[in-house]
């Protein structure tokens, strides 16, 4: 497992990622910085790696889940219900890779910048 930080401004969401193929492509493209967008209660942005869809892949997820959404090649956070959502879940367009979860997901909701950085953990 590798510990990996997003930096929002002076917020910084912590994250613990889990040994998979999509993890391991995304974690040797780190440091990233880019620009997102909200979805309801996601964030989610583009990054330079490509990964099929893998046998976890699942569009329905845990709140704190940091996922890849292959179909897009974007890095997503979920804490919420999004546009697609039913009963309150936390759903994805379509199905994502499980990277890892994050281990500060109480600031998740505050959050308001646009711009992340993602880096390794110090």
């Amino acid at each position: 497992m590798a510990r990996v930080d997003f930096h929002f401004g002076g917020t910084v969401i912590q994250s613990e990622w889990d040994d998979t193929p999509t993890a391991r492509r995304l974690l040797a493209a780190l440091p990233l910085e880019a620009s997102g967008s909200y979805w309801g209660g996601e964030f989610y942005f583009s990054v330079p790696v490509q990964s099929e869809a893998e046998s976890h892949a699942t569009d329905v997820v845990e709140p704190g889940t940091v996922a890849f959404w292959a179909d897009g090649s974007c890095l997503c956070i979920f804490w919420g219900p999004t546009p697609v959502s039913r009963s309150g879940e936390c759903r994805a367009a379509s199905a994502v890779n499980l990277v890892g979860r994050v281990l500060n997901p109480e600031l998740l909701p505050s959050l308001e910048a646009r711009k992340v950085k993602v880096v390794p953990a110090a």
